[in-house]
């Protein structure tokens, strides 16, 4: 009865959308256990391109899909990404766990008073609302999906929660933006009387399924350095991409998961503030972000880019428990001379093999690079074939690349992507 969790090693952006509608085709069941509409999950299947904030990218498959209770959800994204799927002509079988968190209208407000208060320190949010839900749900006066079937209570939660909001708004910010009661029911009334056949209790769906001893695959946004306890904090996200976050965004206890696998790209990219160690302001990180078309799925922010970074990696192995990677967008570095892999940093006369918790720190280390030979600029329709031929028909400086990537790493690559589609993927190991 295999779950197996997907994870971001890096600071999202991975290409975990193509990996999960790659293994989901042996999975009986996709759950998406944490994040909001700040993340975005794009998957190429022949002429179309699906993006995904919210619903589970391996719906696209034709399975059944569980949005977890530690997702936070922005009725109006969820209502068309429903209409989207159902416009090109996918059955949608999705349940939407009765104690994930909305976010509401006020929030996405707050949340851009906030990033501007800030000023320097602020940390780049995509101004979707998701910190502020997640303020809420911590400080346990958030509205939940299971509220949606209770006008009553939805009235008497908002009595409070609107006069609250209120005075941050006038004390705190000193605005006078207003928030309206009637306005606020009226969304959640309307927008949430269209979901709420897809309401139900996620936890016990997701452990019926493993008793039945079928697949379920889980999927999370973000990725490891984003992760609000182990990221670089604070330009982190509100919520856990790791591990642990398939757990308590899911309701499912850790007996129950058997494969970890760790998504990452052959290069490392962010958006937004925070250090990137290897980051490279050059004609090279140029070249990456354009031919890896590097600009986020929710914002279109393009992302800073930067060398593989080891240190990185094996802090992410750490954390999760990974048991194998999949390492996407090799062919982005193709036609490059040299690629260089970061294998630690190092601080004034001090090398530093584990990656920090002390930013002040990490913003002065510098890299320390391996350099390795490069690979052709091949293009799409070959890859393809050498993707169909086998990990043996790749060009033998990548496989060394890959070589010494596992090596660094502790663990075996599992996938390798050499474009968006499926069939530019060579599987080296199956999971279910």
């Amino acid at each position: 009865m295999p779950c197996v969790v997907i994870v971001g090693t890096q600071f999202g952006d991975e290409g975990k959308g193509k990996i999960v509608d790659f293994y989901a085709k042996d999975a009986d069941l996709v759950v998406r256990y944490q994040g909001g509409t700040n993340a975005g999950h794009t998957v190429v299947v022949g002429d179309d391109t699906f993006k995904f904030h919210l619903i589970p990218s391996g719906v696209i498959q034709g399975k059944k899909a569980i949005i977890g209770n530690g997702v936070v959800i922005d009725l109006e994204v969820l209502n068309k990404e429903i209409e989207n799927l159902k416009s090109k002509g996918k059955d949608i079988d999705l349940l939407i766990s009765d104690r994930a968190h909305l976010t509401l209208p006020f929030h996405k407000t707050l949340d851009g008073m906030e990033e501007s208060l800030k000023g320097k320190s602020k940390v780049g949010t995509t101004k979707r609302g998701i910190g502020p839900t997640y303020t809420d749900k911590a400080n346990r006066i958030g509205l939940r999906m299971v509220d949606l079937r209770h006008i009553y209570v939805l009235r008497k939660k908002l009595d409070f929660i609107v006069p609250f909001k209120q005075k941050i708004l006038k004390k705190v910010f000193n605005s006078n933006v207003t928030i309206s009661k009637k306005e606020t029911l009226d969304y959640c009334l309307n927008l949430g009387d269209k979901v709420k056949g897809y309401i139900g209790d996620a936890s016990v769906e997701i452990n019926n399924t493993i008793k039945q001893g079928k697949n379920i695959l889980f999927e999370g946004a973000q990725g490891t350095l984003l992760d609000v306890d182990h990221g670089t904090y604070p330009y982190v996200t509100s919520s856990s991409p790791t591990v642990g976050g398939a757990l308590t965004g899911s309701g499912i206890g850790p007996k129950h998961i058997d494969t970890i696998v760790g998504i990452s790209k052959g290069y490392t990219t962010r958006v937004g503030g925070g250090p990137l160690p290897t980051e490279m302001n050059d004609e090279i990180g140029d070249k990456i972000r354009e031919k890896g078309k590097e600009f986020g799925t929710t914002t279109g922010r393009p992302r800073r880019c930067g060398w593989f970074d080891a240190v990185i990696l094996r802090y992410a192995v750490r954390v999760n428990s990974l048991d194998g990677l999949a390492i996407t967008k090799l062919d982005v570095l193709g036609g490059l001379d040299k690629v260089k892999i970061c294998t630690s940093y190092r601080y004034k006369v001090r090398v530093v093999k584990e990656f920090p918790a002390d930013l002040e720190l990490l913003e002065k280390c510098q890299p320390v690079y391996e350099e390795m030979d490069g690979w052709g600029d091949l293009s799409e329709e070959k890859w393809r074939e050498i993707a169909k031929d086998g990990y043996y028909s790749l060009p033998k400086e990548l496989r060394n690349y890959l070589k010494r990537i596992e090596k660094l790493a502790g663990v075996p690559i599992y996938v390798i992507s050499l474009g968006p589609g499926r069939e530019s993927t060579i599987c080296l190991k199956e999971i279910f």
